[in-house]
């Protein structure tokens, strides 16, 4: 698995005006080793030139983890004085010969601890933002990848399910966030979660990211959950609304838009399309519904090993659709004082199309 994504790292950066790239613990570093280490105090360091000669910068104590690795790495290992960490830094940039490169790092993950030592290591060297390519590189999932995710979205599902049958009129959004989180767990999710639950009732449900209060699920109003699950790294992203009764005819009329523009959106999804198509065919039939000012985000973004990466379903984004590209479809629309609905799916392009993996009902769900 990891050989492929190695060798493909080197065709992109061949191509790329860098010389080397730098990455950290991450979702990009398991993408390429299959390893996780802790993003701690101890710097962790995986360097790999255009062609293809590695280094890792790592404490000694974690340097065994490196057997099983597909493909070369030369290790450089400091032990617990950090008076002497930059000695590693040192060795490792000497072997690869970064003294004069241009090296590209993931600006959001990259932190300071490391630039300061890699800097300080090769001070002629040029650090810089690498974020495009390794998207490009992670962007297209492969089966597995897709399979992890199906995993992923089946666990969340099943989860909310028995969730369901626990609530009750009078429970807190915390109890239920909280019963949420442990049939997810139940279920099978990595113990580490894409994210915390949001799960809002009421006028809280106006807000699209409403984290879970006292407050107390009561008759005739929305209860929205956003919730997700993880297996083997890869995440799943679902959001549903749910009700006890009925519901103000303006909660129905709301819900029946956002669930056309979902299946709107879907349908827009195929190769070749820009990622803002999809965006703009959510929003044309929310804006014809009279309600275009109360959807106020993206439809979208992409999944994989993180909760939000490429691509970005924002109506300006040019980005080309291709086979492999997961993402969320979400339409919303808020009524802030009243209650608002969105309906989340999980999707990836096939060679002819869009797959949606998630198969949950988009009707609300009536609770009794």
């Amino acid at each position: 698995m990891t050989i492929h994504r190695f060798n493909r790292l080197k065709t992109i950066l061949s191509s790329s005006s860098l010389d080397a790239i730098a990455i950290i613990p991450s979702p990009s570093l398991r993408y390429l080793t299959g390893l996780e280490f802790h993003l701690m105090e101890r710097p962790v360091v995986l360097l790999i030139r255009a062609d293809g000669q590695a280094a890792m910068v790592l404490p000694a104590l974690e340097a065994g983890r490196l057997a099983g690795l597909s493909f070369s790495v030369t290790p450089f290992t400091y032990g617990d004085n950090p008076a002497l960490w930059h000695t590693a830094f040192e060795q490792a940039a000497a072997h690869l010969k970064l003294e004069s490169s241009v090296i590209g790092v993931e600006s959001i993950h990259f932190r300071f601890l490391e630039t300061q030592f890699l800097q300080t290591a090769a001070p002629h060297a040029k650090i810089t933002a690498a974020d495009t390519l390794l998207s490009e590189l992670r962007m297209h999932k492969d089966l597995e990848e897709i399979a992890a995710m199906k995993k992923a979205v089946k666990i969340a599902q099943d989860a909310l399910l028995a969730t369901l049958n626990q609530v009750r009129l009078g429970i807190t959004e915390r109890q239920i966030a909280a019963e949420l989180v442990s049939q997810l767990l139940r279920h099978g999710s990595d113990p580490e979660l894409p994210f915390q639950p949001i799960v809002s009732t009421g006028p809280n449900s106006a807000n699209p990211h409403a984290t879970p209060t006292d407050r107390t699920l009561q008759a005739g109003e929305l209860l929205l959950i956003d919730w997700g699950a993880s297996s083997g790294g890869y995440i799943s992203d679902l959001t549903r609304v749910m009700a006890f009764g009925p519901l103000p005819d303006e909660l129905q009329t709301i819900h029946g838009l956002v669930h056309r523009a979902n299946r709107a959106a879907l349908a827009a999804a195929r190769p070749g399309v820009p990622a803002g198509k999809v965006d703009q065919a959510a929003r044309q039939v929310i804006e014809k519904g009279g309600y275009g000012a109360q959807f106020n985000h993206r439809v979208g973004h992409g999944i994989g090993l993180e909760a939000h990466e490429h691509p970005y379903m924002f109506t300006e984004n040019q980005q080309i659709l291709m086979r492999g590209a997961a993402f969320t479809i979400e339409p919303g629309i808020y009524l802030p004082g009243f209650g608002g609905v969105r309906i989340e799916d999980d999707v990836v392009i096939t060679p002819d199309g869009a797959e949606c993996l998630s198969d949950l009902p988009r009707e609300i769900f009536q609770l009794e």
